[in-house]
Formats: structure tokens, C-alpha cells, sequence
């Protein structure tokens, strides 16, 4: 694998989400500077695919199947990622999932789904992260995947944009938490990303008759003039996996484009 610093030569990350869209693009970024890097996905089998890609290129990778919001296979993770790399030194609280709907046409199905996956899996990997760096000695690092709609909500995205509001307070809580332990807790806000999650809600958001709420409307609001891509994410979450952001912690960061100048 052609590398060309290494900031997290020999660290184990595990990166939830890790199968598709930014996630993949996380794990193959980490792997490119010489972690080894745990695929947790639902979706197996595409997990596997991404491991096998970064082995070809000369990575240290494989994949488990999780669900964040199954506390069990999260700690089944966790250790499948320390009996085969011996240690976890990273965890990318990174699954998530939308399902658009109009502010009153909102169900408690749709909310307790949406919060469930993105606020409370995000509770689970932190807290079974911090377990695991506390009965190693203490040190390492939590990194959580926000969104702008955590900053500023979206009306048909209203319990899409409580559950990133809820990451970032979970975040900032777990920051003073585990600070004692040298854990540090960061996270990235991204804004419109070009991934599949987002094929998903244009579809969602047309069907809705929502369409000028979708992916082309809010690109057009960037600063920059394009959407990102999930390599455009990779950078940021290298560096708070790295010893580069050893002193920072309770933080998001965010990567949009200048979408939201909050």
C-alpha cells in the first residue's frame, strides 16, 4: 500500500458504518496510513468486500457484523478487534440512517428508529470504546459522525436532526467524561455528501413531492460550488484518529463547504 505518512501506523480503528459512503472511505483512508482497520457493518458481505480491498493493496483489515444499537455485537466487535490486533487505539462512531417525512406527518416509529441508530448507537460504541481503553491502561480516541442538521434543523429532516444534535451533545459529555482516562472524544459535521444515503432520501424527498429540499437544492448553497465527495472527509478523520489532535478533544468539526457559517 503506498503510503505517504503513516500518522496511524499500527493503530486499530474500528469504523462503524464502515461497508458504504464515508465510512468505507474512512476505513481505506486509515488503512492508506498503516492502521489496522475493522469494517463494522449490518451489511456483512460488503464489509468483506471493502476488507479484501484494502488486503489487496496491502492493508491489515476485516469485517464484523454490527448493529450499533445492539450493545452485544458491538462488544463482540471490540473484541474480535483486539484478540486479532491485540489492542483498540480508535473507534469511528460512524453509522447512521435517514427517513424523511414532513414535520406533522413525523411518527414516534420514524423518531425512536431515527434516534435509536444514530443517537443510542453512538451512546453504545462510545461506551463500550471507553471500556476497552480504560482496562488497557487509558488513551485513545472516540470520533463520532455529526451533520450541519445537527447545528441547524431541517424540516424534513426534524428527527434526522435531533439525533446529530444528540451526537454532538454525547460527544461534548463524553469529552469531560473520559478526559481523566486520556480519552479524547471528537467528532465532524459533514454537510452534502455524495453517497448512497443521499441517493436514498432524493428518492424519499421526491416521493415526498420534497424534491427541491434534496441533494441539488442544498449543494447549491455551498460556498465552495460542489457537493462533497467521501474522500473529502478522509483528511479530517485521519487526523483525529492521529496523535496530530492529541490535544484537542469535545470538538466537532465541520466539513460542508462553507454550507453552514455557524
Amino acid at each position: 500500500m503506498n503510503r505517504m505518512v503513516d500518522r496511524v501506523l499500527g493503530r486499530t480503528s474500528i469504523v462503524t458504518g464502515g461497508a458504504s459512503g464515508i465510512g468505507a472511505a474512512i476505513a481505506r483512508g486509515l488503512a492508506g496510513e498503516g492502521a489496522n482497520v475493522v469494517i463494522a457493518d449490518l451489511d456483512l458481505h460488503a464489509g468483506e468486500r471493502v476488507a479484501a480491498d484494502i488486503i489487496a493493496a496491502g492493508g491489515a483489515a476485516f469485517a464484523s457484523r454490527v448493529d450499533v444499537t445492539e450493545r452485544a455485537t458491538v462488544k463482540n466487535c471490540i473484541a474480535l478487534a483486539v484478540e486479532r490486533f491485540g489492542r483498540l487505539d480508535v473507534i469511528f462512531n460512524n453509522a447512521g440512517m435517514n427517513a424523511p417525512m414532513g414535520f406533522l406527518d413525523i411518527t414516534e416509529e420514524n423518531f425512536e428508529l431515527v434516534m435509536r441508530v444514530n443517537a443510542l448507537g453512538v451512546l453504545i460504541g462510545t461506551q463500550e470504546a471507553a471500556r476497552q481503553f480504560i482496562a488497557q491502561g487509558g488513551g485513545g480516541k472516540i470520533v463520532n459522525t455529526a451533520s450541519i442538521a445537527g447545528r441547524t434543523g431541517f424540516p424534513n429532516f426534524a428527527p434526522y436532526s435531533a439525533s446529530k444534535a444528540a451526537v454532538i451533545s454525547l460527544t461534548q459529555a463524553a469529552a469531560r467524561a473520559f478526559a481523566e482516562h486520556g480519552i479524547t472524544v471528537n467528532g465532524f459535521a459533514p454537510g452534502v455528501v455524495a453517497t448512497p444515503l443521499w441517493t436514498k432520501l432524493d428518492a424519499d424527498l421526491a416521493r415526498m413531492g420534497a424534491a427541491d429540499s434534496g441533494f441539488d437544492s442544498m449543494a447549491a448553497d455551498i460556498l465552495l460550488g460542489r457537493a462533497a465527495q467521501p474522500e473529502d472527509i478522509v483528511p479530517t478523520a485521519v487526523f483525529l484518529a492521529a496523535p496530530d489532535s492529541d490535544y484537542i478533544t469535545g470538538q466537532i468539526i465541520p466539513i460542508e463547504g462553507g454550507m453552514i457559517l455557524v
